[in-house]
């Protein structure tokens, strides 16, 4: 390697690091569909050279979320060595709902309201996987209502969202209220028939792959 190659790789990493710490900054603020000027703005180099490391606004998703969304693996193992499986289930939606409410870009990418990168994607399947989990044996103590399925918990996430997106900066713990009226409402004890059927994954994935 030259001696001249040396400073630019050397260059390269500092603008990819400045890069990072500032898209963290603006989406954990303004959400995923902030301005990428911005971005580079805050990071003190040009559009070009944003779109020399990031040609694409996704990429910088799997740079920025996985060790974010690794908190959510830990809240799992938290809630499945919880010796009361309602508790752990409690447990993991309101660590799941303070996560996206702590970053604006976070709550966007787990409701996917962009399409998401491979890591992210891989990361929101692990969640989903111990989920099952997690409501098995909340259901399997008779805590939880039967007819609660993994799927009505994207419903929710779609529903919490937006009250985080409204709320954060005038109320920030106002999903909280919102969260406690409907767990209370997924306890055996409160459950009554519902007629509508659950969204299949199908019907998931349209929501998801539609406009926006």
């Amino acid at each position: 390697m030259s001696e001249t190659t040396r400073p630019r790789r050397a260059d390269a990493a500092r603008n990819r690091e400045k890069l990072l710490i500032a898209a963290s900054a603006v989406f954990g603020e303004r959400g995923l569909d902030a301005p990428l000027e911005e971005v580079a703005r805050r990071a003190g180099v040009s559009i070009g050279t944003l779109y020399n490391h990031f040609p694409a606004r996704e990429d910088f998703f799997d740079a920025i979320f996985p060790e974010r969304l690794a908190r959510l693996d830990r809240i799992a193992e938290a809630a499945l060595s919880d010796p009361d499986p309602w508790n752990g289930f409690v447990a993991f939606i309101e660590g799941l709902f303070a996560l996206q409410a702590e970053d604006r870009g976070l709550n966007d990418a787990l409701v996917r309201r962009f399409p998401l990168a491979a890591e992210v994607t891989a990361a929101c399947h692990r969640g989903f996987v111990n989920l099952v989990e997690i409501m098995a044996r909340a259901k399997a103590s008779g805590q939880l209502r039967d007819d609660f399925e993994a799927s009505d918990v994207a419903t929710l996430m779609w529903a919490m969202s937006q009250v985080i997106r409204e709320s954060i900066d005038v109320a920030p713990d106002a999903w909280r209220r919102c969260l406690a009226f409907y767990l209370d409402g997924l306890r055996a004890s409160a459950a009554h028939p519902i007629d509508v059927r659950p969204l299949t994954e199908e019907q998931i994935g349209r929501r998801h792959d539609g406009p926006r």
